[in-house]
């Protein structure tokens, strides 16, 4: 552009996110008594396009690598976590699209203000009818479902008759369906500790017909019709990449915030202020210390595993392994960093006019997510001791 800077909308993800973080920081406390993103946050986000990280370059997304949208996560957890659990969720859910026909994909992910959100696990059944399927079922956890455009079922197949479908290794055939977010009773269930802002809601329907063009199987990557590296990954990996970078992000928050207290506080009966005290300044550097090998780990195993898959070879267990062990690690170490800053901060902690407390409700809420379950760690230590994985879900 002659010269000049590019717009914000027209750089890369990250430096998007950047742009909008402090629209996001001092929109917190409204996200969290709402409990759902306000329309200013959505607009922000939209204008933005920070939705469309993960979306195929032939539907106006990025198609960005996994490093960048952990990275994204981690700008906009910093400001705020629930907008970046949402922004990390819909982004996973986005990759959905480079499974339908063009058509269907151009249909559901054409606009700009598209977003898809769903709930955890196959609760639901996809009964075979002329020309797709009758769904039913309710699921729930469907963080950003409050702003969401569409809605996905994850179903297990029934035939005609009812009779179970299956898979050709003997599993339980299932198919996720999409369908506009009207078509189904949204349940207000979103009472919680942390990341209210979420709005992780049950939702449910009954005998819905949705056309087959308008269903995936989420784990049939194979057939991929978009042709980036990007969509030779499983969601389950976007997701651990993206919640990574939110536990990070909650943690660097935790961190600036604490410096910026050590500047000004001294504390009852002390005998200097909090930025003198050499136990402090220990404390402050070990933890300082430990965020950064944390998102170092997590970052450099992305883009190593990414450079591999990149050159057209396929995921390895190894690679599959050392992604969750990357994940699961930035998760609980940020967590436990959120948990001692948080300490560190005193009395000044507990108020609900400062960023401590938010912060720590956030950081213990993220950590209790599936991803981040402490198990991981036996499945790693499995592998790496030759046996085999006591689960291959989350790998």
């Amino acid at each position: 552009m002659d010269g000049q800077a590019a717009p914000a909308l027209e750089r890369d993800p990250v430096s998007r996110a950047h742009a909008i973080a402090e629209t996001l920081r001092t929109a917190s406390r409204e996200i969290d008594a709402r409990r759902e993103l306000p329309p200013a946050v959505l607009s922000a986000l939209h204008e933005a396009r920070l939705f469309r990280v993960l979306l195929p370059r032939a539907l106006g997304g990025d198609e960005a690598d996994l490093a960048t949208m952990a990275e994204v996560t981690r700008i906009v957890a910093a400001a705020n976590a629930s907008v970046a659990w949402c922004l990390g969720q819909g982004g996973g859910c986005a990759m959905t699209a480079s499974l339908l026909a063009p058509e269907a994909a151009r249909r559901l992910f054409g606009r700009p203000e598209a977003v898809l959100a769903w709930g955890a696990g196959v609760q639901g059944t996809a009964v075979e009818v002329p020309g797709g399927y009758r769904v039913g079922g309710k699921w729930t956890f469907a963080s950003g479902s409050r702003h969401a455009t569409l809605l996905g079922a994850h179903c297990r197949i029934l035939g005609p008759a009812g009779e179970p479908r299956l898979k050709p290794d003997g599993r339980p055939a299932d198919l996720t369906a999409l369908f506009p977010r009207d078509k189904a009773t949204i349940h207000d269930v979103w009472q919680v500790v942390g990341l209210k802002g979420t709005g992780s809601d049950s939702y449910e329907v009954h005998d819905l017909f949705v056309a087959a063009e308008d269903t995936v199987d989420r784990e049939g990557i194979e057939q991929a019709r978009a042709p980036g590296t990007l969509f030779r990954f499983p969601q389950g990996m976007a997701y651990s990449a993206a919640f990574g970078g939110v536990s990070l992000g909650i943690a660097r928050g935790m961190l600036d915030d604490l410096k910026a207290l050590a500047m000004t506080k001294t504390a009852r009966g002390a005998a200097s202020a909090m930025r003198s005290s050499e136990m402090f300044q220990g404390d402050l550097a070990r933890y300082e210390a430990r965020w950064r090998a944390a998102r170092a780990l997590h970052l450099a195993t992305i883009r190593s595993v990414w450079s591999e898959v990149d050159t057209g070879r396929p995921l390895s267990l190894d690679q599959r392994v050392d992604w969750r062990l990357a994940a699961t690690h930035a998760i609980t170490e940020a967590c436990q960093i959120s948990v001692d800053a948080y300490r560190a901060a005193g009395q000044n902690a507990i108020f609900e006019a400062g960023p401590f407390e938010q912060r720590l409700r956030d950081a213990l809420s993220a950590a209790q997510q599936v991803q981040g379950r402490a198990t991981h760690y036996i499945t790693v230590g499995r592998h790496l001791l030759g046996l085999d994985p006591d689960t291959p879900m989350f790998l």
